[in-house]
């Protein structure tokens, strides 16, 4: 990885420059197609921050007078760099057992039932030492930045205790000082039941909020929840939510991914950042969703991992007003990709979003998602230097030639963090 510190970049003759300038906020309707395209475009940095954009004659001359590292960007896309809202990044071993099961048959919650799943991600966990767990999420950091990415929110979930659910906290803390990315932490202690307080559910619920809880909040931003069918029940899940609250969290959560539960209204009545999933959303859920601010995360990579024939609605959302966002679900049972060009492919072919839209999706609104969209997820002056080039003339190219990675070159805060060689 290059980690060069250049004092200035100057981004010359992109044939497409995808700024997403425009009001702040996150885009809705037909405005999340709206991606400020300047042709021959130019963008220079100083230092983290953007210092203009514009067409390349335009900025020619003030990149002379700072001295500019000058980047080729002719006949490729420059576009902002993915912000990945949904990551379980921190894990050990994989559910690749789980994964030839499912081809063979069984479903989900008879793998689970069977001790695979969550709980099987949990035990390996355990006894993995925190350094182990800091080397493995690196290496896949280092190809997340690879395919584009430049921030992944990354859950807890896999410790199931307080010991090893801080475990992870810790983890996603010494990453921050690894890895060029930036890297938004969540607790998710509520993402199953462990096997030991099977039939005593109220005393695992004890332990989040009274124990845990007061603990993770120095360390996490978010606290999430997973409210589904054979998960934790809405009640369990505000009660949850409303204690991250009380410690300064703010809540999202895992909403109707197996069934409708109720979980997205849950979500807005928390004002929650985002409602994650939504496979099983009605017409009422949709319309309300619209109503809010509360970001509808589409995460197609499980589906397509899980071999459903359905994904979420996302045309549906759109249509109504709702603010959409795309994320990959990296984990090791239901999403084990870091790649989010794929992701833009999914969008497209399963889910009937348009280019535009996913390019959106993955950036402005998955930083709103975040609650970091005054800074990130798009291309203007004063936002961070957070961007990528792709190696295609029109971005539309990037989810059409699909399972491909068209990144040439990654840059966080103005410092290029990877490039292909």
């Amino acid at each position: 990885m290059n980690t060069s510190r250049p004092r200035s970049l100057f981004f010359r003759d992109a044939a497409q420059l995808l700024t997403l300038a425009g009001p702040a906020g996150p885009r809705r309707g037909k405005d999340l197609g709206e991606l400020g395209i300047i042709r021959h475009g130019g963008l220079l940095t100083a230092g983290a921050r953007i210092l203009r954009v514009g067409s390349t004659p335009e900025l020619a001359p003030e990149a002379r007078r700072l001295r500019a590292r000058a980047i080729d960007c002719r006949g490729r896309v420059v576009m902002p760099g993915f912000v990945d809202s949904h990551t379980h990044l921190v894990f050990a071993g994989n559910r690749v057992e789980d994964f030839e099961r499912r081809i063979r048959g069984e479903t989900y919650e008879a793998i689970t039932q069977a001790g695979g799943g969550i709980a099987s991600s949990a035990r390996l966990l355990a006894r993995a030492r925190q350094q182990e767990l800091v080397a493995l999420a690196s290496r896949f950091l280092a190809e997340f930045a690879a395919y584009g990415t430049t921030t992944v929110e990354v859950k807890s979930g896999y410790g199931l205790d307080v010991e090893n659910e801080l475990k992870i906290l810790r983890v996603i803390r010494r990453l921050q000082g690894v890895t060029a990315l930036e890297l938004v932490p969540t607790l998710l202690a509520a993402h199953a039941l462990p096997v030991e307080y099977q039939g005593r559910r109220r005393a695992y619920l004890d332990l989040i909020t009274r124990q845990l809880i007061p603990e993770a909040g120095r360390l996490a931003r978010f606290i999430d929840c997973f409210c589904d069918r054979g998960a934790f029940t809405v009640a369990e899940c505000r009660r949850v939510l409303k204690v991250g609250v009380r410690y300064g969290l703010v809540s999202r959560v895992h909403a109707e991914q197996r069934a409708r539960t109720g979980a997205t209204r849950l979500a807005i009545e928390l004002g929650a950042a985002s409602a994650d999933h939504l496979d099983h959303v009605n017409g009422a859920d949709v319309r309300a969703l619209a109503r809010s601010n509360t970001v509808a995360t589409l995460l197609p990579g499980s589906n397509f991992h899980l071999g459903f024939s359905h994904f979420p609605p996302a045309r549906r959302l759109i249509d109504a007003g709702a603010i959409v966002a795309l994320a990959t679900d990296y984990n090791p049972g239901t999403s084990p990709t870091l790649n989010m060009q794929f992701i833009l492919s999914l969008a497209c072919s399963q889910m009937r979003m348009t280019p535009a839209e996913a390019v959106t999706a993955t950036t402005l609104n998955a930083a709103y998602a975040l609650r970091l969209s005054d800074r990130l997820g798009a291309l203007e002056p004063g936002k961070q230097a957070d961007l990528t080039v792709m190696d295609v003339p029109d971005y539309r190219e990037i989810p059409y030639f699909f399972a491909r990675n068209h990144c040439l070159l990654t840059v966080k805060r103005g410092q290029v963090i990877w490039r292909q060689h």
